[in-house]
């Protein structure tokens, strides 16, 4: 197997190709620091480059905080767009496969069916703009390329909803959550194998794939779902995204359609809510 290097190692879906390539024994996969493996620093890249020659890049490096991004354009974009197309470069230059990781964020969220890939971008957000930017750099730079738009992602590493939602809920009596958005939750170990089945299959069908667990959910109900599932008792509220308004806007419907990257790969994608028990068995303490 060729050398794969891992962008952004440190992060949620990094730790999780960590987890999955040693399960896979996937022993050609690097993981590079964030202080050596800088995707805004060209002369770091390079040396990544040079070190480990790798056949396949896979950018987990993102600026992903959605409503800080509103207020930190700059940042956002140098990480989300300059970032990507620096990746890119380096790949086009040293012959690498990219596999780049984006967001239903890049759209609008207002087409009442599941999202292809043709249908057209229209972000509502910098941080769904930057990305759409990161995409189009790496397809105008790069054909040998795989961009992987993904959602809702959580782990039972670093933070997100999954994690969030179960330290309020030993906090609190009621929480409120929003019920008018509509998504698909993405356990992250799900996402990691789809990107290396991708790569082990050395396939040449490059393009943007979509890629969610199976099923549609509000964050209300993935709310639900965590606390039934793990057994946490508070009181739970459905409340519209006006009630609780936030500093970026939001896609009211991000269900995206999956039938390409299950076609074009022969991939089996896992309900959303078994991936959500999966990963609360390994959250939660063992029994002594």
């Amino acid at each position: 197997m060729q050398n794969i290097v891992v962008f952004g190692a440190s992060g949620q879906l990094g730790q999780c190709l960590k987890k999955v390539s040693g399960e896979k024994g996937i022993s050609t996969i690097i993981f590079p620091p964030e202080a050596e493996a800088n995707i805004l620093d060209t002369d770091a890249i390079a040396k990544v480059f040079e070190q480990y020659k790798p056949a396949y890049v896979i950018n987990c490096a993102a600026y992903t905080a959605v409503d800080k991004a509103e207020d930190d354009v700059d940042t956002a974009r140098k990480i989300n767009k300059t970032g990507a197309a620096n990746l890119a470069q380096a790949c086009k230059q040293y012959g690498a496969i990219l596999v780049h990781t984006s967001t239903d964020f890049v759209f609008k969220g207002d087409k009442p069916y599941p999202l292809v890939e043709t249908d057209a971008a229209d972000p509502i957000s910098i941080y769904g703009l930057t990305k759409l930017e990161g995409e189009r750099d790496v397809i105008n730079i790069l054909p040998k390329h795989f961009i992987i738009r993904t959602s809702w992602l959580y782990s039972e590493y670093g933070n997100n909803f999954v994690k969030t939602m179960l330290k309020l809920g030993a906090e609190r009596d009621e929480l409120k959550i929003i019920a008018d958005q509509v998504g698909t939750p993405t356990y992250a170990i799900d996402l990691a194998a789809a990107i290396l089945d991708i790569i082990t299959s050395g396939s040449e069908s490059f393009g943007i794939y979509h890629y969610s667990n199976e099923g549609v959910t509000s964050w209300y109900d993935f709310a639900k779902g965590i606390f039934d599932l793990s057994g946490t008792q508070v009181k739970t509220y459905p409340i519209r995204t006006s009630e609780y308004p936030t500093r970026a806007t939001r896609p009211a419907f991000s269900v995206m359609d999956k039938a390409k990257i299950k076609a074009t790969f022969n991939i089996q994608i896992p309900y959303w809510r078994d991936s959500l028990i999966t990963c609360l068995e390994k959250l939660s303490p063992p029994a002594p």
